[in-house]
């Protein structure tokens, strides 16, 4: 714990950096190809899945059964609807869930007795419900202008807020960077993105701005305290405020991640809680990209689109020259002392 102690502020102080800001290219060719595998994987498996919220169909949940034998579920189904292709998932130690494409009112009351055969249970221990495709419409348009609006407004108050729209620009680029690669997750996978995932989504961006912020609030006083004597360039700056708030987003990222790792276990595998797995996973993995793009995106790309302006380029100049003039007086002052030593 010293030895991390000791690790962080040694970051603070600038007595231990790393060059995150100089070496972007790495860092945008990194995500890069995160970004292209998220977007070429799930088309190449042929889309994303999406739950029965959006597509609409017919659900049916058995409870109180003595085996989860899923392979039951899926024969009891497609003796009455044979083109039928059941979705079927483990709810909890005694339940069962089966999806299936919308059926009619006669297909779904014979399917509802089939799996109550199948299981041996009574008929009112299977519970059947079906949503129909404009309400599932209607939740995807609500939850594209819930996103959009999100974008919009969260890069308006940051312009404002840092009196700067620059740093809104990058911000929504790593926003839009960590939603990419969590979405292109669960194209890759095949989870299904449910209402909770989206929910997780969203979640997983006021995180990220969050963490952005922090960074950009350091970078905005490390920049304001830079004088005219200043021998660090505008992107020695924004790299210091990356390094001085390196331990809080690792300490942050690690604080959060684990007890969502945790829901994800207890959700996923012990209750079989499907709201709970949706929104934990994105969750999960939102939070480590965001940590990722806040450090090694947000502030090198707000670096580089600061560096073209003139009063910028004026003032990396003369640190860069005041830099050059305080490198050679240390050296002759060495030699000197040499010098006298020698005599």
């Amino acid at each position: 714990m010293a030895s991390f102690n000791q690790f962080g502020n040694d970051l603070h102080t600038g007595k231990l950096s790393y060059n995150i800001v100089g070496r972007r290219k790495v860092w945008y060719t990194v995500a890069g190809i995160m970004i292209l595998i998220a977007i070429l994987g799930p088309i190449l498996r042929g889309g994303f899945t999406f739950g029965i919220e959006f597509t609409g169909g017919s659900e049916f949940v058995l409870s109180e059964i003595s085996t989860q034998d899923q392979g039951a579920a899926a024969d009891a189904v497609t003796e009455v609807v044979p083109s039928a292709v059941p979705k079927i998932s483990a709810v909890g130690s005694d339940g069962i869930r089966v999806q299936t494409d919308q059926l009619t009112d006669t297909e779904s009351r014979e399917v509802r007795a089939s799996l109550a055969s199948a299981y041996n249970v009574d008929p009112a221990q299977v519970t059947s419900s079906f949503i129909g495709p404009s309400w599932g419409q209607d939740i995807t348009a609500s939850a594209i202008r819930a996103l959009l609006t999100f974008l919009v407004l969260a890069g308006v108050v940051m312009a404002l807020y840092f009196r700067t729209w620059k740093m809104a620009v990058a911000a929504m680029v790593a926003l839009l960077h960590d939603l990419v690669i969590t979405a292109g997750f669960y194209g890759i996978t095949g989870f299904e993105i449910t209402p909770a995932a989206v929910i997780g989504f969203l979640t997983i961006l006021g995180y990220s701005l969050y963490d952005t912020v922090v960074v950009f609030d350091k970078i905005r006083e490390n920049t304001s305290l830079d004088g005219p004597e200043s021998r660090r360039t505008f992107a020695d700056s924004v790299n210091l405020a990356v390094n001085q708030t390196l331990v809080r987003s690792i300490n942050t990222s690690i604080v959060a991640v684990l007890p969502v790792a945790s829901i994800l276990v207890i959700g996923a595998f012990v209750l079989g809680a499907g709201t709970l797995r949706d929104i934990s996973l994105a969750l999960l993995i939102g939070m480590l990209v965001g940590t990722y793009s806040t450090i090694f995106i947000a502030a090198p790309l707000y670096a580089q689109m600061r560096e073209g302006e003139p009063e910028i380029r004026k003032r990396d100049k003369k640190a860069l020259a005041l830099k050059a003039k305080a490198a050679g007086t240390a050296v002759t002052g060495t030699d000197a002392a040499h010098a006298d030593v020698s005599a």
